[in-house]
């Protein structure tokens, strides 16, 4: 089958996340990437042209309405380098019909171009804020409230270091509900007081108890969540009483899967969760009123996230990303409407019908446990010779803590046109099938995980479903490291890899990356204090001679994550044993490629690469 569409037209796909509603409920704000970056948008919720109302040169992170004033907050850094500043966008004088988005004014709040600011919420007077801040120590995150028009912010406390954030107001306005997330599998709740610090331990507990996604309930004599306290492995919805600190489950008998997210509406009529079952969204409302549950039908295959109730519970709005559906804003009328899309991001002219939805398969990896993956196969007569199999791309999630999730890849469905299949398997250390999952390849059973993606590989060969001598792997920041674990430890198995802001060495990566992260990562991967020994004999910069295949290399200058010596450091020792590396770095880019201009360098070059070494 001939290309109809060519890579560029992929990459001029758009999406559009990250739904606020306006004080009087008649607005939806969102990001949107229609001019290569995100900035922030708006759309009446009854549809109609959306209007763009920030002009930057960097995408914007996040927008936030103000409860009270048609004006907004949003977070942006410079260059990818993550140093968030918090912006005000509000109207000039006389700038009354907002349907428009004319006359609108930035100012920066935070001035702090040296710090990282998570932005908090409004009060619900709406005439200040709150946020979290490494202002004083780059490894700490400490909390400040400002009043909007105040040139400066107060310290309200210091924070136990590492990732300390605002998750929001009390409905009085006294207390701040804040997160302190000491791992990925260990978090604690507590109440701050605005007037003097002092602080409250909400989730007093022995070991290791995940506590996600806290909201407050709308008369602050509760807090809803998802946890694994009380030894569960799979995070159920609770609610925790915060008076006495008692925690109710609300679903019973314990779900088959994760519940990952809950929202609850600002007049407390509803609660909206999100169950992740086996990697898709179910949504679930729950009427709390009557006690009623019920499962949101008629929604694609896909992933939900950002829940956001309307001023008074009318609606809830979130964005759905599926295979066959790039991001978009969708709406539901409450109490009884069906889900409607309310923005319509392009899809460049390509028709839904060219795009492919992934079935769900598992393999078996060495320790005889199944492996689950998502499969995107080619369409008929997509270049490959009938009995062939076809060439594949095995692609490892980063994280590691994260899942691999059946969502929009415009650069998949480019491949798949080509005739590539795509393998992207949820090895263990995952997410989304319980806290033991989760686990399995901490520290020293790093290399556990390497082996389940090895035999991902296998599995296409055993199988028939891929050419076993055109298979590429291909990953992202951890996913990177995957990648050049392969290549070392099984590079039979690979005609090339790509690496896109992968570890190559672990020692190197800890002692540089942000300070604020190096705790929280050292819980994952180990320490240099105990495990130094290990991380140098599974770093792939160290086994960089068994290398066979072509490898590209793509890195931005300003990641503060895996900082770009990484990058340099793998080139320069493929380089010097004359091993064949292709290495794209961009100056004006972090951690991964947010621009356009960048990515319709990078990943043509990519293609074209792929290309080579596997057609």
């Amino acid at each position: 089958m001939s290309v109809t569409f060519p890579l560029e037209r992929y990459l001029q796909i758009r999406s559009a996340s990250g739904a606020s509603f306006s004080p009087d409920g008649r607005f939806v704000s969102f990001l949107s990437n229609v001019t290569g970056v995100a900035q922030v948008w708006q759309v009446p919720v009854t549809g109609g042209w959306p209007v763009q109302l920030t002009f930057r040169s960097d995408s914007v992170h996040g927008a936030w309405y103000n409860p009270r004033r048609h004006e907004l907050v949003y977070s942006m850094d410079a260059g990818g380098n993550e140093r968030t500043q918090l912006y005000r966008l509000r109207g000039v004088a006389g700038n009354t019909d907002h349907r428009l988005g004319d006359g609108w004014l930035d100012d920066d709040l935070t001035r702090r171009p040296d710090a990282i600011h998570t932005f908090g919420g409004f009060n619900h007077d709406g005439d200040t804020i709150a946020f979290a801040a490494n202002r004083d120590d780059p490894s700490r995150f400490d909390i400040y409230v400002q009043k909007i028009g105040d040139p400066t912010a107060r310290l309200v406390q210091k924070g136990p270091g590492g990732f300390y954030t605002v998750i929001g107001w009390s409905p009085d306005d006294t207390t701040l509900l804040v997160l302190h997330n000491e791992s990925n599998f260990n978090q604690n709740l507590y109440l701050v007081a605005v007037a003097d610090g002092k602080a409250r331990l909400l989730t007093p507990h022995q070991g290791e108890v995940q506590y996600h996604s806290p909201a407050w309930a709308a008369d602050g004599k509760a807090i809803y969540l998802t946890t694994t306290a009380e030894n569960r492995d799979l995070a159920a919805l609770a609610r925790l009483d915060v008076a006495t600190g008692r925690l109710t489950f609300l679903e019973s008998p314990q779900l088959p899967h994760e519940v990952e997210n809950v929202a609850a509406s600002p007049q407390g009529r509803w609660l909206a969760c999100l169950l992740n079952v086996d990697g898709r969204s179910e949504l679930r409302l729950l009427d709390v009123k009557t006690g009623k549950t019920s499962t949101v039908a008629d929604l694609p295959l896909g992933v939900i996230d950002g829940l956001e109730f309307a001023p008074d519970d009318s609606r809830l709005a979130f964005t759905l990303n599926g295979p066959r559906y790039n991001p978009d804003i969708w709406l539901i009328d409450l109490p009884a409407g069906k889900p409607r899309q309310l923005t319509f991001a392009s899809r460049a002219g390509i028709p839904v019908s060219e795009f492919v939805e992934p079935e769900l398969i598992r393999y078996r990896t060495f320790d005889g446990r199944l492996i689950p993956a998502w499969f995107y196969k080619p369409p008929v007569g997509g270049g490959n010779p009938a009995g062939r199999p076809p060439p594949v791309i095995v692609y490892p999630h980063g994280g590691p803590e994260s899942q691999y999730r059946p969502t929009f890849n415009s650069l998949f469905q480019y491949f798949l046109s080509r005739g590539y299949a795509v393998l992207a398997p949820n090895v263990r250390g995952s997410t989304g099938y319980g806290t033991a999952y989760m686990n399995l390849d901490n520290t020293i059973r790093r290399m556990d995980a390497v082996a389940d993606l090895a035999h991902a590989a296998l599995w296409l060969r055993d199988q028939r479903q891929g050419d076993p001598k055109r298979l590429a792997v291909y990953g992202g920041s951890y996913g990177g490291f995957m990648v050049l674990a392969q290549l070392t430890h099984y590079p039979e198995l690979w005609a090339a890899g790509i690496d896109v802001v992968g570890i190559c060495n672990f020692v190197t990566f800890l002692e540089k990356t942000g300070p604020y992260r190096r705790a929280h990562r050292e819980a994952e991967y180990g320490n240099l204090r105990e495990h130094r020994e290990f991380l140098e004999k599974i770093s792939p910069i160290h086994h960089v001679d068994k290398i066979r295949c072509p490898l590209m290399v793509i890195h931005g200058a300003n990641d503060p994550r895996v900082p770009i010596h990484e990058a340099e450091q793998i080139v320069a020792a493929l380089k010097k044993r004359g091993v064949p590396v292709e290495y794209l770095r961009y100056e004006d880019e972090g951690h991964g490629l947010a621009k356009l201009k960048n990515r319709l360098d990078a990943y043509p070059k990519m293609a074209d690469f792929l290309d080579r070494h596997l057609k």
